[in-house]
């Protein structure tokens, strides 16, 4: 089993760093930090930009036109282009009161995928898994805990899914003409932590943060074995992704939420005996 140690990248905390991405087209970064509702982007020269929004942020997913993104909200579905956002979606029909988007990724098809889960630390876990195909939302998975990690195969023929609370990552048959999903069976269940966001690499390898674990593991998608480990100098790592020119870097997230320890809630980096897949990027379209 390898084991890897990953470096910081950034002694800026954040309270709950969530939905890494790397867009290859312009070499950009971005993240969000949900309880702050405020996207970061880090592109050309390193600026940092940043772009606040009135209520928490789930994930920013970037769209097919290089620039924009897709911003999973509180209350709906938005796209940002040139620092303004417009409405996509209003998903109040379908978010209880006290839910908000969690994760979100497009698929191979540019299809977003989005869950909701509970934000007033009051009410039971609870929420459900999403996709938003054309103008219409579609209930993919019903009564998850907290929807976390997605991810699709190289071959566009299997989805694998983080159900947090359940402390199991479910792989599904996956049917890229109709999005239909099927034949769900547990992977894996993680020990010592919780199952938090992933990427998927060019080998069909799962790279999943543990939340609670200090660590991002890699798992396989033919058994669920765990084939290696990046120790993270953080409590609470939430999510990851490819980076770099040649996608051999991982990009990681933390949470400094109610944590004290040195490097808890920054951004770290680790290179890696593997190769990740670009980003599939969001199809939208604005009423």
């Amino acid at each position: 089993m390898k084991t890897y140690t990953a470096q910081v990248l950034s002694n800026e905390k954040y309270d709950l760093g969530e939905s890494p991405f790397y867009d290859i087209r312009t070499n950009t970064l971005s993240w969000v930090d949900i309880p702050k509702a405020t996207l970061y982007t880090k592109g050309k020269n390193d600026i940092i930009k940043t772009y606040k929004f009135e209520k928490p942020i789930g994930a920013a997913v970037p769209a097919e036109t290089p620039g924009k993104y897709v911003i999973a909200g509180t209350d709906g579905l938005y796209l940002l282009e040139d620092g303004r956002s417009t409405l996509i979606k209003n998903l109040s029909e379908y978010y209880k009161p006290f839910q908000r988007s969690n994760d979100a990724k497009a698929d191979p098809a540019g299809r977003l995928w989005f869950g909701s889960s509970v934000d007033d630390g009051i009410h039971p876990d609870s929420g459900n898994l999403f996709c938003l195909s054309g103008n219409k939302v579609i209930l993919k998975q019903p009564d998850t805990k907290i929807s976390n990690g997605l991810a699709w195969s190289h071959d566009r023929q299997k989805f694998y899914f983080s159900d947090s609370p359940l402390h199991a990552v479910f792989s599904y048959d996956y049917d890229l003409g109709t999005a239909e999903i099927s034949n769900r069976k547990v992977l894996f269940n993680i020990e010592g932590g919780i199952s938090d966001g992933m990427c998927i690499d060019s080998n069909d390898n799962l790279w999943v943060a543990v939340w609670g674990g200090r660590r991002i593991e890699q798992r396989s998608t033919k058994d669920g074995s765990l084939l290696g480990i990046i120790n993270v100098d953080a409590q609470n790592v939430t999510s990851c992704c490819f980076m770099g020119k040649t996608l051999d870097t991982l990009f990681i997230t933390t949470s400094g939420m109610n944590q004290t320890g040195k490097n808890d809630g920054c951004l770290f980096t680790c290179k890696v005996d593997a190769k990740g897949l670009e980003c599939d990027y969001a199809k939208v379209h604005l009423k």
